[in-house]
């Protein structure tokens, strides 16, 4: 006798660059050997979400449509694959969705659906003090910070330990408040780094409370000066730019610092205008010119910089050596939190094209999440 299998429910991006998500009926997709499939309580928006909504026609162009976008996803295990013995059903996970990467390009693994499907390495159990609106705002987050920090062709640090043991080096990271900034901040602690980082004035005491020893404000005209003065006699473990101008600052801090002199590049260059012609044409043109202006400033300085890629710990040892060695144990001790905290934008997969224009407006140290 067949098994009776849930009914699923997607927001579909139907096209390139259709301008609305669909909500409609979707293929239920069974546990693959090495997966799960959860049952959605809460999502995360992410920026990259509405940019391929909005640019699909000049990034992951390899992408089929209609596809199911989303990368954070909390719920409930419904069902796990035949090699899993993490998980049962049941139990209350958190997972990164590997859907868009080019090497899986798969709606299944897509995060806007009532049901997803999930590698168990990259899903960790979240403990009943922890929400799924809470938890739902970690994954990606977590994963490109943990790309940034342990990725050999990164800046290679140790990996995250509970309890931590300390290296005597200090991590930078600019744009601490972000979402990638708050896991980062986090884990390079958990790693034994003392971590500095900057932010605006009003979010320090947010990023003191995550870790973080010192705090700077990077509007401040003299963040050079006070970051490079605040680390005289410690020992770099390179840094991590995040926002818009990061990697200028980090660069000249480390130049003049001893350590490490390593950048990991989350955010990419893009025009400052809004364009209505030759999009593709001048997208690449900014990205172009900065970085080979950037690598030529590098080697001058004696600095290096490369732009990372989150979906790249799901193929390499790094993203079981976080989601599975260190998460579960962190979330259940209190020695990792949530955060940012979230905003419910609203509830069911119908609110999740609203939440793509809340998220458009901007947030401060909070990340905008859809329950379902």
């Amino acid at each position: 006798m067949s098994k009776i299998q849930p009914i699923n429910r997607a927001a579909y991006q139907p096209a390139v660059k259709a301008n609305s998500l669909e909500v409609k009926s979707a293929t239920y997709t069974p546990a693959p050997d090495n997966g799960i499939v959860i049952r959605n309580h809460a999502i995360a928006i992410n920026p990259i979400d509405w940019l391929i909504q909005a640019k699909g026609d000049i990034m992951y162009k390899h992408l089929i449509y209609p596809c199911i976008l989303g990368l954070d996803v909390a719920g409930e295990v419904i069902e796990v694959g035949k090699s899993v013995t993490r998980f049962q059903k049941g139990d209350r996970v958190l997972g990164y969705c590997r859907g868009i990467d080019a090497k899986v390009n798969s709606s299944a693994e897509g995060a806007f659906q009532e049901y997803t499907v999930v590698m168990e390495d990259f899903t960790s159990h979240i403990p009943s003090s922890v929400s799924y609106e809470s938890a739902s705002v970690i994954p990606l987050g977590l994963s490109t910070a943990s790309a940034a920090l342990f990725q050999e062709d990164q800046l290679a640090l140790r990996y995250p330990t509970v309890p931590p043991v300390p290296t005597g080096q200090t991590l930078l990271i600019w744009g601490g408040s972000t979402s990638v900034g708050c896991n980062a901040i986090q884990l390079g602690v958990a790693a034994g780094y003392e971590v500095f980082a900057t932010s605006s004035a009003k979010n320090s005491d947010l990023l003191k409370n995550l870790g973080a020893s010192q705090v700077f404000d990077y509007k401040s005209k003299t963040i050079v000066r006070d970051l490079t003065t605040a680390l005289k006699g410690k020992t770099t473990a390179g840094g991590v730019a995040i926002g818009d101008g990061g990697a200028e600052v980090l660069m000249s801090v480390l130049q003049a610092s001893e350590g490490q002199k390593q950048i990991a590049l989350v955010s990419y260059p893009v025009p400052k205008t809004q364009m209505n012609r030759f999009v593709f044409l001048r997208t690449a043109l900014t990205f172009v010119s900065w970085t080979i202006a950037f690598k030529i400033k590098g080697a001058f300085n004696g600095v290096k910089g490369k732009y990372v890629n989150a979906s790249s710990v799901t193929h390499n040892g790094v993203g079981r050596a976080v989601y599975v060695d260190f998460l579960p144990k962190a979330l259940e001790t209190g020695a990792f939190v949530p955060a940012p905290e979230p905003i419910v934008a609203g509830k069911g997969l119908e609110s999740i094209q609203t939440a793509f224009n809340l998220q458009k407006k901007g947030v401060s140290a909070k990340k905008i999440v859809v329950t379902l």
